[in-house]
């Protein structure tokens, strides 16, 4: 007991261990539970026939990939807006790593409305791609673009202290050996980016699994066409489909806690990295 006693920074140990404790058990550990055992409380049959069902899988199937590619392209969109914010000065700079997290201040709904009226058909921007034939609203190519929205600070924020880390010197000698630009970056920048960017990326591919309001109103929220894994959850409930609701639920916890374990061994493996260099 001593050796907490002499690392720790707040008073009485004891007492705020357990109230840390407690509060993560009142908060998110007994919520969980009740959603774990309210999952699988129920007969096999009932839990495969709700995970299993068409609908189901369709949700699932949609809500995996577009939340993959839309953190996929917010991972190389994010490193642009990340090296540009570090590594450059230009007027009006603070004000863009500002609005880097109005995504995260802005509620949900508030974002899908806008994001709705901009790419509508008669919108800013979606009158122009009517034209091109492309249709962003009431398609997963909406769900796409409101994800991307959701998902890019996550990118950004997680690079930017990695950049700010990077020491030119080593681009520089990189130029002084002969290595071009690409070279450069393939070699000595990418590596040493690739794990703040492997875990932004994972934990805007979690975020992105879970989203709800900014994805409702563009989707248009269509069965077995544009219809996300969360709305199914809140359809069912509205059904008093509990179970059914419960069990897809609990898969979408599994897969959230799995995202989170890849983010911790992502960070683990980082500073192993680090350690050795």
């Amino acid at each position: 007991m001593s050796r907490f006693r002499q690392h720790s920074v707040i008073p009485g140990f004891g007492l705020t261990l357990g109230y840390t404790v407690s509060y993560l058990g009142l908060i998110v550990l007994i919520p969980l539970a009740a959603l774990v055992a309210k999952g699988t409380n129920q007969p096999w049959a009932d839990f495969r026939a709700a995970v299993f069902d068409p609908r189901t899988l369709a949700a699932w199937r949609l809500t995996l990939g577009t939340s993959f590619f839309a953190a996929l392209i917010d991972a190389g969109f994010g490193l642009v807006v990340a090296w540009t914010l570090v590594r450059y000065d230009f007027p009006g700079r603070r004000l863009v790593d500002a609005l880097i997290d109005v995504p995260f201040a802005l509620p949900t709904a508030v974002s899908g409305i806008a994001l709705t009226a901009i790419y509508a058909q008669n919108g800013w921007v979606g009158r122009w791609l009517q034209l091109l034939g492309i249709q962003v609203v009431f398609s997963p190519l909406g769900i796409v673009v409101a994800l991307m929205f959701i998902g890019l600070p996550f990118i950004v924020r997680s690079l930017q202290p990695s950049l700010q880390d990077l020491d030119p010197a080593a681009e520089e000698a990189a130029a002084l050996l002969g290595a071009s630009r690409f070279t450069a970056f393939r070699r000595v920048i990418l590596p040493a980016l690739q794990p703040a960017l492997v875990a932004g990326f994972v934990t805007a591919f979690a975020r992105c699994l879970g989203e709800y309001g900014s994805v409702i109103f563009i989707s248009g929220n269509m069965p077995m066409k544009t219809e996300i894994a969360s709305l199914l959850i809140v359809t069912k409930l509205e059904q008093y489909d509990y179970a059914g609701a419960s069990a897809i639920a609990l898969l979408m916890l599994v897969s959230s806690f799995l995202l989170l374990f890849m983010v911790n061994f992502a960070q683990w493996w980082s500073t192993r990295r680090q350690e050795k260099l």
